[in-house]
């Protein structure tokens, strides 16, 4: 696969993760009104671009309620690798199929990526109980993967380079949220036992038959 092209898959397949149909209505665009070379010629097809469309409408809208989006992006845990996959096939295919088929995997594997990493973010932004908080952050995706993909018709690999830090940087993100909420949920359960709320875990409660001796404390983590 020529490097000229590497920064597009990977591009196209970091934004498919995240608004796969966004990404393939903005390259038909591209392709059928400015004739960017890079672009497959089958994107910018009359019947792809208004499906692509139509399917993205649905996307901004489900995509900024609470929970919905969750159960939306569980749905598109294939799909989005999917599309990732296609466009890395597509943009490599003039080459060796050897040279098609890798493209396709890194577009697929990059797609599945950022999504995960996507789905991930939500689940903890769900964690706040107003619906605010979902559309900056929807909203903040859109115009991120927007930026990015304008940007890489421009500078592929200036835009290859952003859209790393940020998959890289997401992940992170995840990790670090995660973390605070297993914590978070570990003290409320301890909370609750002291206050007669949640049952007592049985790793602490219970002591064999005939243990009459004083249990030491747990030492904190």
């Amino acid at each position: 696969m020529g490097t000229e092209l590497l920064p597009w898959v990977f591009t196209t397949g970091w934004a498919s993760g995240i608004n796969a149909y966004l990404v393939v209505l903005m390259l038909g665009i591209a392709q059928r009104f400015f004739e960017v070379s890079q672009v497959p010629a089958v994107l910018g097809r009359t019947d792809v671009m208004i499906v692509a469309a139509v399917l993205f409408v649905l996307e901004m809208f489900a995509d900024k309620i609470p929970y919905l989006d969750s159960v939306w992006d569980s749905v598109h845990t294939v799909i989005r690798p999917m599309v990732g996959a296609t466009l890395g096939y597509l943009i490599g295919h003039e080459f060796s199929s050897l040279e098609a088929a890798f493209s396709a995997a890194t577009g697929g594997f990059t797609a599945l990526a950022a999504h995960l990493v996507k789905a991930g973010t939500r689940a903890a932004v769900n964690t706040s109980p107003e619906p605010v908080s979902n559309v900056l952050v929807s909203t903040g995706e859109d115009v991120t993967v927007a930026g990015v993909v304008s940007l890489a018709f421009l500078n592929p690999w200036l835009a290859a380079a952003i859209a790393a830090v940020i998959l890289i940087g997401g992940a992170f993100l995840v990790m670090f949220v995660l973390r605070k909420l297993k914590r978070l949920r570990r003290r409320y359960d301890e909370w609750g036992e002291r206050h007669g709320i949640a049952p007592p875990r049985e790793e602490s409660t219970r002591r064999p038959p005939g243990d009459d001796t004083e249990r030491l404390p747990e030492r904190r983590r």
